[in-house]
């Protein structure tokens, strides 16, 4: 993953309101949810979770199909995927970390 979209990704991920929608995204799995599903479970206004979505979707952290008449945002595993990849990717010096060292590790 390029820096440029980690930068993007965290900068998206940096703000309450698209935090636990991207969680609330991650959770509901492949199936994704709507937008009025996704402002009553979080108890957010639609036109500010509108602008988050479309944040997020910048991001590409999420993507959204239409079906029908509703619009349905999913999270994009792969994006999360390589976001922990690049993250994680020197972790331990480059060794497999175990519990023990992971707790202990600086990187």
């Amino acid at each position: 993953m390029k820096e440029t979209a980690v930068i993007r990704s965290l900068a998206a991920l940096a703000q309450e309101a698209r935090l636990r929608t991207f969680r609330a995204l991650v959770v509901a799995g492949p199936e994704g949810l709507t937008p009025s599903v996704l402002a009553e479970q979080l108890g957010i206004a639609a036109n500010t979770l509108s602008f988050h979505l479309k944040e997020l979707t910048n991001a590409e952290l999420i993507s959204q199909e239409r079906q029908g008449r509703n619009l349905v945002y999913r999270a994009s595993f792969e994006a999360m995927n390589s976001l922990l990849g690049y993250l994680t990717e020197n972790c331990c010096q480059g060794t497999v970390c175990s519990p023990a060292s992971a707790a202990s590790c600086h990187c």
